[in-house]
Parts: C-alpha cells; structure tokens; sequence
C-alpha cells in the first residue's frame, strides 16, 4: 500500500476500534459460548468497523480484520496457538 493510506486521517479511529475488538475477543468467546452466537457477534463488530472504513483503507482493514478472525478462530486460515510433536518419541 502507498504511504497516502498510512497517513489517513481516519486511520486513527480505525486502529482504535480495532484496538477494542481484540480486546473484547477474550471476552466474547467466553460470554457466547454456542459458535452461532460467538461468530454472529464477531460478524456484528467486524461490519461495524468496516462500515466507518473508507474505501481506500478497506483492503488493509479487512486483512488486519481476517488476521484477527484467524486467531480467534472465526475466519479462515491457519491457526496455530502451541507447537507440539506429532509423534511421541519411543526408545
């Protein structure tokens, strides 16, 4: 991306409630514990955020949106949260 999109005048707003949302993950997770519930409010937040999004940030957004997805498990993609051995070791 250029660096006209770095310096956008709304990019502070957008950091900032993207900032909340990954805060609030933990929180979510924890308060819709059926995965219809969970991923409806996720999908609330994240519209809500790519609605203020300005056209010329939306791809940067949205990537930063799906990375946040991934990790909490709401998106697709690879997620990995521990490495561990496939096979245990025998002697």
């Amino acid at each position: 991306m250029n660096d006209l999109v770095h310096e956008h005048p709304d990019l502070p707003v957008i950091d900032g409630a993207i900032a909340s949302l990954e805060q609030e993950m933990p929180d979510l997770q924890h308060r819709y514990r059926d995965l219809f519930s969970y991923a409806n409010a996720w999908a609330e937040r994240h519209d809500a955020i790519m609605s203020i999004t300005p056209l010329a940030l939306r791809p940067l957004v949205q990537q930063r949106l799906t990375r946040i997805g991934i990790r909490w498990g709401l998106a697709c993609g690879a997620r990995v949260t521990s490495q561990f051995p496939a096979l245990r070791a025998t002697a």
